[in-house]
C-alpha cells in the first residue's frame, strides 16, 4: 500500500478481484486519484476473487483496501450465493440466476459510507452496459440514480460537498478494457473473473463471465492469462 498525499484528491474503488474492477483502479490512479478500495466477502460461491482482489491491490499501490463482511447468501436468490442453485453454463435469455439481488445498491452505499468518512468526492464502479450479464444495477439509469440518491441521504451532499459516482467502463466493449488495462499497465493475471472459480482462482470456461473476458481478449488480440481448471 501507499502512502496518502494532502494534495491528492480521494476516490473509493469497488474491487471485485475481476478484469473489470482492476481496469477501474488503474484509470482512478491515472487520473491523479488517492484509492481506496473496497472489496466484500459476501457469501459468494469463490472466494478466490477476494485473494484477487488483495494481489491487485498491492500491485496497483492504494492507499487501505478493505474487506467487508456481508450476508447476501442469507437471503440467497443467486447462483453466486445459493449452492442450491446451478451456475448456467451457457447464454440463458433475460437476468440470468447468476444476478445477486441488491448488491450493487448495497456495495455502493457502503462505499458511500466509507466515502464520506475519508471526505472522498467521488466512488467508482466497474459496471458495463456494453459486454455484460443483462444485471439491472449494471445500467447507467442505476448508476444516475444512486448518485443522486448519495447526495441527497448524506450529510456532505446536503452540505455541498457531493459525491459523483463513476463508471468509466459503461460504454466500452469488453476488448476495448482489456485494452486500456493493458496501457495502463494491468497485470490480468492477478485477476479472477469465473463464477465459480476453485481455491486457486482457476477458472472453469464455460460460465458466462468466463465467456465474456475470453471474448474480450480475443477481440483485443491479446492473449488471455486466465488459468483453467
Amino acid at each position: 500500500m501507499t502512502e496518502q498525499t494532502t494534495d491528492q484528491k480521494r476516490a473509493v474503488i469497488l474491487l471485485s478481484g475481476g478484469l473489470d474492477s482492476a481496469t477501474v483502479v488503474a484509470m482512478a490512479r491515472a487520473e491523479g486519484y488517492s484509492c481506496y478500495t473496497m472489496s466484500f466477502d459476501y457469501g459468494q460461491r469463490s472466494h478466490a476473487e477476494l485473494d484477487a482482489a488483495a494481489r491487485v491491490a498491492r500491485d496497483l499501490g492504494v492507499v487501505e483496501h478493505k474487506v467487508i463482511g456481508l450476508n447476501l447468501n442469507g437471503i440467497g436468490g443467486s447462483a453466486l450465493t445459493d449452492s442450491t442453485i446451478d451456475v448456467p453454463e451457457a447464454p440463458t435469455e433475460g437476468i440470468p440466476v447468476t444476478y445477486v439481488p441488491a448488491r450493487n445498491t448495497v456495495f455502493l452505499s457502503l462505499a458511500l459510507g466509507w466515502a464520506e468518512v475519508l471526505d472522498a468526492r467521488d466512488i467508482f464502479i466497474g459496471v458495463n452496459a456494453v459486454d455484460y450479464s443483462g444485471y439491472p444495477d449494471c445500467r447507467p439509469e442505476f448508476v444516475e440514480s444512486f448518485e443522486r440518491m448519495a447526495n441527497l441521504a448524506t450529510k456532505a451532499g446536503v452540505e455541498g460537498r457531493g459525491f459523483r459516482i463513476q463508471a468509466p467502463l459503461q460504454n466500452l466493449s469488453k476488448a476495448d478494457i482489456v485494452k486500456a488495462g493493458v496501457r495502463l499497465g494491468v497485470d490480468y493475471s492477478l485477476t479472477v473473473s469465473c463464477y465459480q472459480a476453485d481455491n486457486d482462482g482457476r477458472a472453469c470456461r464455460k460460465c458466462d463471465s468466463c465467456r465474456l473476458r475470453a471474448e474480450g481478449f480475443q477481440a483485443a488480440g491479446i492473449t488471455d492469462p486466465t488459468r483453467y481448471f
